[in-house]
């Protein structure tokens, strides 16, 4: 009978080789990795800051008065479609789209003529009626005719002398006439066009001056007050600025936005403000308040807060510059205007700020200041045309 041990223990052998080689590779790479680990925490605790070259500004106190800005449209004092009151067919056209009108002064005639020789019929039948009551006046003095005569006499003058006034009105509203001085829009006649009443002949608009009606929040209603110098821009005249005075506030707050309409009046003598236009509306007060400032760009804005960056000097050089370390801050921002910010607590007056290359820092970290390209920092920034060569 064969020993049958020795199958199994040629098998066992190769087996245990293979296991212990498994063993041997995957203890290397655990230890390969565990040195790694271990010099390259050790390369990082060894490592030094990296210096960053960034741009700075000096915190500074500046006298800041209140604002409130808004945005609305520009709306005719008086403005209205010059319609047809009665129907009739255009005999003539006296006016000339796009000029300045009096008051009064007649834009359309239609034709009347029928109604004029009505009109003088009348006036003929008025005139007797009128004698003939003058002539029976006479004869009831000396008892000549009734009571009840003289009084049908005078009911009939009177009757033709209301027939007269009435047929007037209709002759008169057959003539078109400016309600008020303004500047004619594009006429919507031709001559011998017939009017239905309430058919538009052309639009007129009163420019000088103008009203300009814009909203605020709730919250901003006590920084207004009758009178107050108003300051309009509109993008139709770039750096051109329009003033004018705050002359009516809505004393109803709308419940669904929670704003209050208000209306500025401004001069437009020159008629460069148009009815529908959209403005721009800054309204400065009186008072005054002193803000620490600085541009918009040095204000990291984060969920968590609002942060800048202060240098102070550590006595060491690079290449011949000074190197300064920065210090993260906490900050409370208020209004901006234009590139500027107000900051309202965290930085005091003469503190440095990193104006550019925050993205780079941290607390701690060691920078060379390059402000040879200055940020924008100007209270009325202009936009140029990026697409004009």
């Amino acid at each position: 009978m064969e020993d049958e041990s020795k199958p199994k223990a040629s098998i066992k052998k190769p087996m245990t080789i293979m296991l212990i080689g498994l063993g041997i590779l995957f203890g290397g790479i655990v230890t390969y990795k565990q040195i790694g680990k271990y010099y390259m925490g050790k390369a990082f605790a060894n490592a030094k800051n990296p210096v960053v070259t960034v741009s700075s500004a000096v915190a500074k106190y500046e006298i800041w008065k209140p604002r409130v800005e808004s945005v609305g449209s520009s709306r005719a004092v008086t403005g209205v479609n010059v319609t047809a009151q009665l129907g009739g067919m255009i005999q003539a056209i006296h006016f000339t789209p796009g000029k300045i009108v009096k008051s009064g002064e007649v834009l359309v005639q239609q034709n009347a003529d029928p109604n004029i020789g009505q009109l003088e019929a009348l006036q003929a039948s008025e005139k007797l009626a009128k004698i003939t009551y003058m002539r029976d006046k006479k004869q009831y003095k000396v008892k000549g005719i009734s009571k009840q005569q003289l009084d049908t006499d005078l009911q009939n003058w009177k009757n033709y002398r209301g027939l007269v006034a009435q047929q007037q009105a209709i002759v008169k509203q057959l003539t078109i006439t400016a309600p008020f001085e303004g500047k004619l829009g594009i006429s919507k006649v031709n001559p011998g066009q017939y009017l239905s009443p309430g058919d538009a002949v052309v639009t007129l608009q009163s420019l000088d001056p103008i009203y300009v009606d814009f909203t605020i929040p709730q919250n901003q209603v006590s920084e207004l007050k009758l009178g107050q110098e108003v300051k309009v821009t509109v993008d139709a005249f770039p750096g051109k600025s329009f003033t004018g005075k705050l002359t009516t506030i809505d004393p109803i707050v709308d419940s669904n936005t929670r704003n209050i309409t208000a209306e500025a009046t401004v001069p437009n003598a020159d008629h460069r403000l148009l009815p529908g236009m959209f403005t721009n509306v800054s309204i400065t007060r009186e008072v005054e308040n002193k803000y620490i400032i600085l541009p918009k760009v040095a204000i990291s804005f984060n969920p968590y807060g609002d942060i800048v960056y202060t240098l102070k000097k550590t006595g060491d050089e690079k290449k011949g510059k000074e190197v300064y370390v920065v210090k993260q801050k906490f900050v409370s921002v208020g209004e901006t205007r234009g590139d500027q910010i107000a900051v309202l607590t965290g930085v005091t007056d003469g503190e440095m700020i990193v104006t550019s290359g925050q993205l780079k820092l941290r607390n701690g970290s060691h920078v060379v200041l390059n402000n040879a390209i200055e940020p924008s920092d100007s209270i009325n920034p202009k936009v140029t045309n990026q697409h004009n060569g």
